[in-house]
Parts: structure tokens; sequence; C-alpha cells
């Protein structure tokens, strides 16, 4: 299916998207629809013809559990809703922990890389099966940006791409700048990735911005599109001529003219010249030493839950390093997602950095410097209020009241083990004790 080009629909920038010119198709995030009914702004581009495409960042398909019956049950009715013509997913976890490590679920609040490798390659494929089995239309995986890589890797990128299209049929969702994210932080180059993954199988292209700090490049999607990953979708037009093109934008909107340049831009990339092509004798390059393939069997999910958990708790708890891992780049790693998850939990509960004011911030990544998130940015925002209001804070008494009312108004549905004493807590604030 021909989609042409396209960008990111937002709420934020839901009628700038609408008023944009010569755009084909929009896709939006799925997490972000309710299942029974459309925002406005899609309803009406819908009427005009424009295409929707669902992209899911929920589902984990590279996390060592089968995929949730429910996320994919939510899954389905969004791309009902939508009248799409496929959903797209990405290739990585989100989520590690419970009863295959026999210890407490985490979640990263990110897109998290799984490890190349066979073991974890039979579980992907296995996952994507049951994925493709529940949804009604085609799938798309992702490629992920990266920050870390794992030790003891057995294949290259585009190798896991060819060989998880071979064994399941999927389609890819091939995203340029995070290419570009993982030659800049893992050396590993692009257009040998290309040259290896089947071109054949993409189903559209993502295009996205990104910044250098802390001596990597974060795949932000909230600056503007660099040369380099232009470089890159050039290359990829030298070997296909792709079905979409979409533009990514998911924070610091800037005003609807530089997204039309932007647009224009992606439009006029050419096809790289074929001295910027890779050596013919790579493509179809195949990983020496490939096993037959049975399924993921319990001890393919076992260690691969058990290496995906060690590491996110490292992430997100403060555990020890895994051994072969960079401990400055997981450090990096690690303050990043505290700041996602300070940025979130900002936008989902605005009014505590409205209370807090600019000690929100600090408080919050002291917070979540050793508290794993383990339900969802909501009650991530409710246990940091308890936290603060259990050890009597913030320390101004309007402030502390006005969190208080907001925890009350919230927090009927917490344990009751938990809310007796945070009610005391919070009868203490209103009394001024």
């Amino acid at each position: 299916m021909k989609l042409g080009i396209g960008i990111g629909w937002r709420p934020e920038i839901a009628e700038v998207v609408e008023a944009l010119p010569g755009v084909d198709w929009v896709e939006a995030v799925a997490e972000n629809l309710c299942s029974d009914h459309l925002p406005e702004s899609l309803v009406r581009l819908r009427e005009r013809g424009v295409t929707v495409v669902p992209h899911g960042v929920a589902l984990g398909l590279g996390g060592a559990d089968r995929p949730d019956p429910d996320r994919l049950a939510a899954l389905a009715a969004r791309v009902e809703l939508l009248g799409a013509p496929l959903v797209t997913e990405h290739i990585a976890f989100v989520r590690a922990g419970g009863p295959l490590t026999a210890s407490p679920a985490l979640e990263a609040g990110h897109l998290l890389p799984v490890p190349r490798t066979w073991d974890a390659l039979d579980v992907l494929c296995e996952n994507v099966r049951i994925a493709q089995d529940s949804l009604p239309v085609p799938l798309a995986l992702e490629n992920i940006a990266a920050l870390v890589s794992w030790p003891g890797e057995e294949l290259t990128e585009g190798q896991f791409l060819a060989e998880l299209v071979e064994r399941t049929g999927v389609r890819l969702l091939i995203d340029v700048a995070n290419l570009h994210t993982n030659h800049v932080n893992r050396g590993e180059d692009p257009a040998t990735a290309l040259d290896e993954l089947p071109v054949e199988a993409i189903a559209y292209v993502h295009v996205a911005g990104g910044i250098e700090k802390d001596g990597v490049w974060h795949d932000t999607h909230a600056h503007p599109v660099t040369r380099p990953v232009l470089d890159v979708l050039s290359l990829l037009r030298s070997r296909v001529d792709p079905p979409g093109i979409l533009l990514e934008r998911d924070d610091d909107f800037p005003p609807a003219e530089e997204l039309a340049r932007e647009l224009t831009a992606i439009r006029a990339t050419p096809a790289a010249a074929p001295s910027a092509l890779s050596a013919p004798e790579v493509v179809g390059a195949r990983p020496s030493g490939r096993p037959a393939y049975a399924g993921a069997g319990p001890g393919a999910r076992g260690r691969t839950a058990v290496a995906q958990t060690a590491l996110l708790s490292a992430l997100v708890a403060g555990t020890p390093v895994p051994d072969g891992f960079d401990r400055r780049r997981l450090g990096v790693q690690s303050r990043a997602l505290a700041a996602k998850r300070a940025d979130v939990v900002a936008k989902v509960a605005p009014e505590l950095p409205e209370i807090l004011g600019t000690g929100y911030r600090k408080e919050f990544l002291a917070y979540a410097r050793n508290r794993p998130m383990s339900g969802g940015y909501r009650r991530d925002a409710l246990a940091f209020a308890e936290l603060l209001l259990a050890e009597g804070r913030p320390a101004d008494d309007d402030a502390r009241r006005r969190l208080t009312l907001w925890w009350q108004e919230r927090a009927s549905s917490r344990p009751p083990h938990r809310a007796g004493r945070l009610v005391r807590s919070a009868r203490a604030a209103l009394l001024g004790r």
C-alpha cells in the first residue's frame, strides 16, 4: 500500500497537522487514543480520506513474557476504530521481572533494546506470531535507538531483522534516525544494516530529530531533523522506494512553518549516489552458526527474562550493573529514563509541578532514584505525592495542604494498608500539625 508523506499526529499540534499542505497520512500513538471514540481532529482527517495508522508503544514484544491479551485486544480495538490498513509496534522490551524471575515487576517507561542473540530472537518471533494472530491487520515492527550495547551479541542489527522477517513474515518500520543514533552510539554502519535487512519488507519509514548530550546521541523527537539523518534516508532510498515516509515530533513543537520545511526537506531528499553504497558482497550476508528455529522454549524465555530483569533493575532500581555493560553508558541511560519519567508524570499530573514549583524536578528525581515504576505513570504520580506527604513535605504549609487535597481526590483506589498511614498524614497536614 502506498502511503506517501506523513506526519505524526499529536494532540498538541492537531490543528497544525490538519492545516499542513501535502500530508497524505498520519500516525497516532495507539495508547493515547480511547478505544470507543476518536478525537475530533482525527475524525475530520479520516473524513477527508487521510489514512491514520496506530503506533503502539506498550506491547513490549521483545520482552521475555508472552504478549498481554488485554493489551493486544486494546490495540486491535483501536485498529478497528481507525479503519487502519496496518498497525505498528517496536522491537523492544518495556518491562521485566515478575513470575519468570520470581522478582518484582519493573517498568522502564521507555523502549529498551533486546539483545541480538538467538535466544532473544526466538522469544521475539514467538511473541510476534501471537500478536499477528490477535490483530486484524498486518503488523510492522520498528527498529529502536539505543544508548547501550548488550555484551555477547550474536547477530548484527540487519541480520536480526532479516531473520525476524523470514521467520514471521512481519513487515518493517525502519526509523532512519534510529539507524543514525546507533551509528553514533554503537559504531554501527547504517549502510551495512540496510544492506543486510530485507528492504522489500519495509512498510514505511520514520524520520526524526535528536541532539548530542553526555557524549551520546539522544533520539529526542523534540529537535529538528539533522542532515546526517537525511543522509541515512538517502541511503535507504537508494535501495528501495519506501511506501511511506513519516516525520515524527513528540515534544517542543515548532511553528507550523518549521514543520512544513522539514516535510519539504524529506520530500526533496534524493537517493544516494552509488559511491555511497556498501560493497555488493555485503548484501544478503547470513549469520554463521544459524540454529534451527523450533519456537521459544522455557529455557530461552527464562534466560531472556533473567538478563532483561538484571539490566532494567540496574537502570531503574540502582542494583549492580550486569557484567559486560558499559557503566558510564548505563548511567547516562538511567538518568535519561528518570528525566523522561519526570516529564511524563508532569504531563499526566500537571498539578504536581504547579504545587511544588521549581523544586518539582529535583524532588521527583530523588524519589525515582531507587523507586522503580511498576504501575504506570498515574500511579507513579500518586506514589510520589504519598512519599512527600508521609515525610511531611513540602515544607511550605500551603503547598502541603494543596498536595494533600490533590492526593485525597485521587487515592481512593489505593491499597488499604498504605492508605491508612497516608490518611493520617493527610489529616495532620490539613490540621497544620
